[in-house]
């Protein structure tokens, strides 16, 4: 296993290229999670690795690994599998240490970080359907080309350049009594509890995954570590992993406190509310840990720092997370009503939703509903408001005017 002596020594060189990132508070989220800031040995502490290069913690072990190349290995390139994350870090290393790389990513990769990835100078090719069959490209690429295959997390020098975050949560906030780290293959947990747990024994050290990609999880119950699971459910591409390695599950068998798990729907809301209190946009696997404190998955244990480990969000998906949390918050009406087909009908029904105030997102006027009687048309409508109290007004009203109203999803 690696050492806190391997991670100094690497952080002398990771320091020139990756930022010190922020380490942020809110007296609001201290509170959503029975903590409170204002007191001198409690607060809940977000170190944003979201604004780190490249939008997520990986250009550190990226980094670190590229610089031990020896020039042999950095004429014939690097090659790499990752959905995104890995291959954005890996990418810049690369091309700041002057080396050749190609990336491996799935099929279904977001295309931003695709953009992103051959921004920063690598080739990309698209192959295989999940991360496990872009990796099992990539090592044949690695053979036909004499290439340096770079795990995203089953490397000692991926380990030792992620654990050079673990020095920096120390440097900002000494005292810390809780560290919460997202886990997927388990090299960032691997390398920030080195790091931690060498410099502040007493620490405790949460690993957090998604509950539908949860084999670390499992195994650290289970104290084995056991086949991989197939397949994975989860939004948080950066930690959809099936398994940690036999390498990284060391690691956690030794140093974590615990492994716990978070919904999908809990960790929707954690990035939302990051975005709207706290202004910073975090991808899903980065907001895992507050979600899980927020949804009482774990609680917080004194002074206690959460990861967001990065923040490479699809526009596409944040916008299908905003209007499902809309109308989870009861912010949006979603409902089904019918108008008389007549001039003016349509019209009449959104005189009622102005006058209570409603906002109108969307309309969807159908003629020819089979769910209205003949002479009818009905109407969906998606419609912003304040909260479940104006909901159930503008309901009152639609009702008190004749309309029927059926709710939807």
């Amino acid at each position: 296993m690696i050492t806190l002596e391997d991670i100094q020594r690497a952080e002398k060189i990771v320091s020139q290229v990756a930022r010190h990132t922020p380490v942020m508070t809110s007296p609001t989220i201290s509170a959503l999670c029975h903590s409170d800031l204002t007191a001198p040995d409690e607060g809940i502490f977000l170190k944003a690795e979201n604004l780190q290069k490249t939008g997520s913690f990986k250009i550190r072990g990226a980094y670190w690994r590229l610089s031990q190349l020896s020039k042999s290995e950095r004429d014939h390139g690097v090659v790499a599998a990752s959905a995104g994350n890995h291959a954005q870090g890996l990418a810049l290393a690369a091309r700041l240490l002057g080396v050749t790389a190609t990336v491996f990513m799935p099929e279904t990769a977001s295309i931003a970080k695709i953009q992103a990835t051959k921004g920063y100078g690598a080739t990309v090719i698209l192959e295989g359907r999940t991360f496990d069959e872009a990796v099992i490209a990539a090592k044949g690429f690695q053979k036909r080309a004499n290439a340096v295959f770079v795990s995203a997390y089953d490397d000692d020098a991926i380990i030792t350049g992620q654990g050079t975050l673990g020095l920096e949560i120390l440097e900002d906030l000494p005292d810390v009594d809780s560290v919460i780290v997202p886990v997927g293959g388990g090299g960032l947990f691997a390398g920030v509890a080195t790091a931690i747990k060498s410099l502040r024994p007493k620490a405790r050290i949460i690993g957090v995954q998604a509950e539908g990609a949860d084999n670390a999880y499992q195994s650290f119950v289970q104290h084995k570590l056991l086949p991989r699971r197939e397949p994975v459910h989860t939004i948080c591409d950066g930690i959809a992993i099936k398994s940690p390695s036999a390498r990284t599950f060391e690691y956690i068998e030794t140093y974590a406190d615990d492994i716990v798990t978070v919904a999908d729907t809990d960790i929707s809301s954690a990035l939302l509310l990051l975005i709207e209190r706290m202004k910073l946009v975090v991808e899903p696997a980065g907001a895992a840990g507050l979600a899980a404190l927020l949804a009482g998955r774990t609680e917080p244990h004194g002074k206690t720092l959460v990861i967001l480990s990065g923040g490479n969000l699809d526009m596409k998906l944040l916008a299908d997370l905003i209007g499902r949390e809309m109308l989870k918050q009861q912010r949006y009406l979603h409902l089904f009503t019918e108008v008389t087909d007549k001039p003016g009908g349509l019209a009449r029904l959104l005189d009622i939703v102005a006058a209570e105030k409603g906002n109108i997102i969307t309309v969807n006027h159908n003629r020819i509903s089979p769910h209205v009687p003949l002479g009818a048309t009905g109407v969906e409508l998606l419609l912003e408001v304040r909260d479940e109290a104006h909901q159930q007004k503008l309901i009152a009203a639609l009702h008190a005017h004749g309309y029927p109203v059926e709710m939807l999803e």
